[in-house]
């Protein structure tokens, strides 16, 4: 099996990580990795935001947890006050990926995330591919927020990732081969 395949069969969301940093090595392998993906027409639609600011990483947390706080529908809410109250998890480091918008920007920025993932599991950290960093993004603060985040002019959040070393880990999903059909 080769290293490639082993990360990709090994990887899972890390949903506890270590207060330790990432060294600037490691964010240099995650951002090349990132900027290797593929893109549709090579249009490379994406910006990539590396945040090691832990302040502010809370602080996106913070208003994030306040945003599904205040939806009526508590099914979000109720699954990260389960899991400790964190939608960031403590990571160290936030990767954000905005994008331009144009039609195939979102493929184009979850292959870049993917890239991400498998770099940081190859590496040995862990990553957690996160949505949820959309919810800091819609509240009062969303604009400062993305000014802060250096978004250009017109991008908005495809995705985030959060990276760093695991604090406690779980297996992988057992594969479900019912998914799959063969024409």
């Amino acid at each position: 099996m080769t290293e490639t395949i082993k990360s990709i069969r090994d990887r899972n969301s890390c949903r506890d990580f270590a207060d330790t940093p990432l060294t600037d090595e490691q964010i240099k392998l995650l951002v090349e990795s990132a900027l290797a993906a593929p893109s549709g027409l090579n249009m490379q639609p994406w910006h990539v935001t590396v945040i090691t600011n832990k302040d502010f990483i809370e602080e996106l947390d913070k208003e994030g947890v306040a945003v599904l706080a205040a939806d009526e529908d508590k099914s979000y809410y109720n699954r990260v006050m389960g899991r400790g109250g964190k939608m960031f998890y403590n990571a160290p480091c936030m990767i954000a990926v905005s994008a331009d918008g144009s039609k195939w920007s979102q493929i184009d920025s979850g292959i870049l995330c993917q890239n991400i993932a498998l770099t940081a599991q190859s590496i040995g950290l862990g990553s957690c591919i996160v949505g949820l960093l959309r919810m800091p993004l819609i509240s009062a603060r969303g604009d400062e927020f993305k000014k802060r985040m250096k978004f250009p002019e017109g991008y908005e959040l495809a995705l985030g990732v959060l990276v760093g070393n695991v604090k406690t880990g779980k297996e992988p999903h057992e594969l479900e081969f019912n998914r799959v059909s063969y024409v």
